[in-house]
């Protein structure tokens, strides 16, 4: 197979967006925008892939800092795609093979899409091979100038487009494939004598036809996945693209959603066959729920780990937290960030963690706030108890051991040490370590005082 390079341009600003961020760096299904066609490009066998920046290059740059693959060529300058792709062509010299070019704001593109114009451009070996569409109001679009067996001869830009050109239909979506020593030689022919005063890289199909070298229109049934994002209502357009993609992908690996229009589950999250998701369920980051899991209505997770037959009840919140197997949670518990619960953990309603662990079979049912715990297995924590872990300069830890019952409205006050099969009286401010096998009771004694009336009665 030939080498395939991949050129991405995202150097505009996007000033449609109304925004102080760059146009690709907007999140979209839970990544950058710019990061779907990059993974699609990846996708369909790309070695390399050049990002075209400008506009905020540091921050894209910054994004993809990680990954060896990528490199950036600079475009100071706005002066057309073809002056964009001429940025990147220092990247591309000797580099032989062929470069697919797309758009680092036309997120929708799908891989297989991209294999099929690469399979078609290797048979036909072209020179240069254009994705297109059929748009019925193909306004603002480039307009594609065919002659028999899909041959294009030259693309029109909407405003140098005659009257009868533009009746066309068949539309350039901005996507090629084309091969690298062409390319890098037909650069150098552009000009910009046109309306816009731009370099236009759809003049190199007219250089193609000048060399009689062979320029191809590849056109996708879909004109969705060519869809650009110049606005929020774009914006929004494609993430529900997305969203349907994603969903879809889900249930036909075996996941069950109730109602797939209010379920928002971002790219990368993965769900174990047999799970239910109920309505209005956000799921993002990196995201792993278990087989058979029930997930309750507005239940709200991120950068979780859930084993299997897990119970999330309705509105619950779960963050940066580890669930074992056979856990229940819910309803409208909140996890936060360090929370890891063991195999048969149950925590119930207006239940609170932060950095706990708890141990298997371990349950807080009711109306309580664990913050900074160590939990044991088989330990009962009773309504409305508190770890009271911060003393306003640092947060200390409380350790409760196996099969201790702690009853209700119990304050720990941090740092303690609860002994194993210790019981922990309801009422109770434990403030000292209680020894294993132990009865901890700290209660004022109740006064009674007979007689006494809120209200006197009156003269």
């Amino acid at each position: 197979m030939e080498k395939l390079s991949a050129l991405v341009l995202a150097a505009g600003k996007g000033t449609r967006m109304k925004s102080d961020l760059v146009k690709v760096l907007h999140p979209l299904a839970g990544r950058p925008m710019i990061s779907w066609p990059v993974e699609a490009a990846r996708q369909a066998g790309a070695s390399r892939i050049v990002l075209v920046v400008g506009h905020q290059g540091e921050r894209v740059r910054e994004y993809f800092c990680a990954d060896p693959e990528i490199a950036f060529a600079v475009q100071q300058e706005q002066l057309g795609t073809g002056h964009a792709v001429a940025c990147a062509a220092p990247l591309l010299s000797g580099s032989g093979g062929r470069v697919l070019i797309l758009c680092g704001d036309a997120p929708l593109i799908r891989p297989e899409t991209l294999r099929g114009m690469l399979a078609r451009h290797a048979a036909r070996q072209a020179a240069v091979t254009v994705l297109t569409t059929h748009l019925d109001n193909p306004f603002g679009y480039g307009r594609v100038v065919k002659r028999e067996e899909g041959r294009i001869t030259r693309i029109v830009e909407e405003k140098d487009a005659t009257a009868e050109e533009q009746g066309i239909t068949e539309i350039n979506s901005g996507i090629y494939c084309v091969e690298t020593a062409f390319l890098l030689e037909a650069l150098k022919g552009l000009r910009n004598d046109n309306a816009q005063g731009e370099y236009y890289l759809t003049d190199i199909v007219t250089a193609a036809a000048e060399r009689n070298e062979l320029c191809l229109a590849f056109p996708v049934a879909d004109p969705e996945e060519v869809m650009g994002v110049n606005d929020r209502v774009q914006l929004a357009t494609a993430a529900t693209v997305l969203r349907r993609r994603i969903n879809e992908e889900l249930m036909l690996a075996g996941v069950t959603l109730i109602d797939p229009a209010t379920t928002y589950i971002e790219k990368g999250v993965v769900i174990g066959r047999d799970s239910v998701i109920h309505p209005n369920v956000h799921i993002s980051g990196a995201t792993t729920i278990g087989a058979r899991c029930t997930i309750g209505h507005s239940v709200s997770i991120a950068g979780c780990r859930l084993g299997a037959d897990v119970i999330i009840k309705s509105g619950s919140v779960l963050t940066d937290s580890v669930l074992h197997d056979e856990v229940a949670v819910g309803p409208m518990a909140h996890l936060r960030p360090g929370t890891e619960l063991l195999e048969q953990v149950k925590i119930g309603n207006f239940v609170e963690t932060k950095k706990a662990v708890l141990g298997a079979g371990s349950k807080a049912s009711h109306l309580t706030y664990l913050g900074d715990a160590t939990i044991g297995k088989n330990v009962n924590i009773g309504c409305g108890t508190i770890t009271c872990n911060y003393d306003g300069v640092r947060k200390h830890r409380t350790v409760i051991e196996d099969d201790v019952f702690v009853g209700s409205d119990v304050q720990f006050v941090a740092p303690v040490t609860i002994g194993r099969n210790s019981l922990i009286a309801a009422g109770t401010t434990v403030t000292q370590d209680v020894p294993p096998d132990s009865l901890a009771i700290a209660r004022t004694p109740q006064v009674n005082k007979e007689g006494w009336k809120i209200k006197k009665a009156k003269g």
